[in-house]
């Protein structure tokens, strides 16, 4: 089977149902994507910029060392499920979610890698090396 690389809303769309309109998605991943209800004020929305990831859980983050930085931008997530590789802390909270996806032969950021400097650039070769 050939790899499918989801980015950003790629990942949101391979979840089972998005509250960014209310919709069905395509059911790859078993979990529902949700929107981000900041605690305080300091809890930005979206949640942009630079962010570690951590629990790197699958070859497409070989040769990266959890706490590598790469870049965020959205206003919805998909929470801890078994099909998290990747996580990220947002908000005064810290609440993890999920920063990376995968199932079978299925893969997803919700973060940018091609915008994500070294570290993104390692991610896309790792995932062309599948």
């Amino acid at each position: 089977r050939q790899p499918v690389l989801g980015i950003c809303l790629g990942m949101q769309l391979m979840c089972r149902y998005s509250e960014e309109g209310g919709v069905d998605c395509l059911n790859i991943f078993d979990v529902d994507v949700k929107r981000f209800v900041p605690q305080r004020h300091e809890d930005k929305v979206p949640h942009m910029g630079w962010n570690n990831l951590g629990n790197l859980e699958s070859k497409l983050f070989r040769g990266i060392e959890g706490g590598e930085r790469v870049y965020f931008v959205h206003s919805y997530y998909a929470p801890l499920c078994p099909d998290t590789i990747a996580t990220v802390r947002w908000g005064s909270e810290r609440m993890m979610l999920s920063a990376a996806l995968k199932y079978e032969n299925f893969y997803a950021t919700q973060f940018h890698p091609e915008k994500s400097g070294d570290t993104g650039e390692r991610i896309l070769r790792n995932f062309l090396e599948l």
